[in-house]
């Protein structure tokens, strides 16, 4: 197919580079070959981004819309490409979307879920499974340090969900000096795992509970907020006026309906919007 000269065109992600091209050219995506130079990066936590880098060359005859592309043809191998590149970008860019709000052991729906009527692995394929899921994890997680500056070890191990049968990778980074990557209520913490969780599903194709903490943060908060969350249920049945909690992630407010779910006196409810959002303690 003889095709004319070549433009390359750059943006934050690779459709916007090609959209950005076809506009200066003003022709369709039926009329050019896409070649990606480079799809770019977002970076971890906004550190190390770059531009996507595209080259399209506008065709001399156009391809038949009736057409069905063969095996090897140019036009199929550069969708693919391009779907493959756009796809990845867009799970890349839901991560900055609200990851205080990623429930810390139910999957996430911008995640990609495990397939219906998946069959039971063996014990030997578990093992496998879990072999699997550990070493890439952890792989990430060491990544996402190493470009964030951090020196620390990171102790791998399984965890129980309270609420179902299922069982969470548990990863506890340990070291000097961590507060930074808590955050203010654990919003830094929060991104991290929400981060860790979007990669190993892109990799994995499946859902995969994963727990990030921080020299047991966790641990220590869900103890700190039990203990708050019935010293205030003994205020309210006290008194018969409701108390409210400040406002917290939603991980730490479910947190907050887990400790007194089976409280007999008392029960919660959530109120306020966005960062605003609180837990409010109230008497049956």
């Amino acid at each position: 197919m003889n095709e004319s000269e070549s433009y390359d065109y750059k943006a934050k992600t690779v459709e916007e580079a090609v959209e950005e091209g076809m506009r200066q050219l003003g022709i369709s995506r039926d009329e050019i070959k896409i070649e990606v130079v480079d799809e770019g990066s977002r970076g971890i936590l906004g550190i190390g981004a770059s531009d996507a880098h595209v080259r399209l060359t506008r065709r001399v005859e156009n391809v038949s819309s009736e057409a069905q592309p063969q095996d090897g043809d140019e036009v199929s191998e550069g969708s693919e490409v391009v779907a493959e590149t756009v796809l990845k970008e867009t799970a890349d860019s839901s991560s900055y979307g609200a990851p205080g709000e990623v429930s810390e052991l139910v999957p996430d729906d911008s995640a990609e879920q495990s397939p219906e009527k998946t069959p039971p692995l063996s014990d030997a394929e578990e093992d496998d499974d879990d072999s699997e899921l550990e070493d890439l994890a952890f792989d990430l997680l060491s990544q996402m340090l190493v470009h964030l500056g951090i020196e620390a070890e990171i102790e791998v191990s399984w965890q129980d969900n309270p609420e179902d049968s299922d069982r969470a990778l548990r990863l506890n980074v340990v070291g000097e000096d961590l507060g930074v990557l808590i955050g203010r209520n654990g919003e830094t913490l929060a991104s991290m795992q929400y981060l860790i969780r979007l990669m190993v599903n892109q990799e994995l194709h499946r859902w995969k509970n994963i727990v990030v903490d921080i020299d047991g943060y966790k641990q220590r908060r869900a103890e700190q907020l039990s203990q708050l969350a019935h010293r205030l249920a003994e205020q309210v049945v006290a008194s018969g006026r409701p108390a409210s909690l400040e406002p917290m992630p939603a991980s730490e407010r479910r947190l907050v309906h887990i400790a007194l779910r089976n409280h007999e006196h008392v029960y919660t409810s959530s109120t306020g919007e966005d960062t605003r959002r609180k837990v409010q303690i109230l008497l049956k």
